[in-house]
């Protein structure tokens, strides 16, 4: 389970989206004049709960590595959901009077290509299976 590469991509996918809810996407004055007012994954209900379940939804896919179009399917629903909190994110960005993008807004484009990865890598696998099975 832990030795397959796809395993490691969601475990550090998981680890980037927790980390996401503490480091900030945004820093600057919002449009309630707070100045160097952080934005990130706790600043509403809507972007916590959907923080949370990426986490989740990564930590349950790695053990199912027996059910790996489950797996492949849960991976990408999981990148669809990381690209709606991009996009809900940007969006809150808009309401800044002025600001800049945080260096920690990468770890967005991390879970991003981790999850990728482990998608391309469960693809992989379920390909040599039905090869090896075509053998039999």
């Amino acid at each position: 389970m832990i030795q397959r590469i796809q395993s490691i991509w969601l475990l550090v996918a998981a680890i980037c989206a927790a980390a996401t809810l503490k480091f900030s996407f945004y820093s600057g004055t919002n449009a309630k004049g707070i100045a160097s007012y952080q934005l990130n994954g706790m600043e509403n209900i809507l972007l916590l709960a959907i923080t949370i379940a990426i986490t989740l939804v990564s930590l349950v896919s790695i053990f199912l590595f027996k059910k790996r179009i489950l797996q492949l399917r849960l991976c990408f629903l999981t990148l669809i959901v990381e690209l709606l909190i991009v996009f809900l994110l940007y969006k809150e960005t808009t309401s800044f009077t002025e600001g800049t993008y945080s260096l920690t807004a990468i770890l967005h484009l991390g879970v991003l290509l981790f999850l990728f990865l482990a998608a391309r890598a469960i693809n992989k696998d379920e390909k040599l299976i039905k090869s090896s099975d075509r053998l039999r």
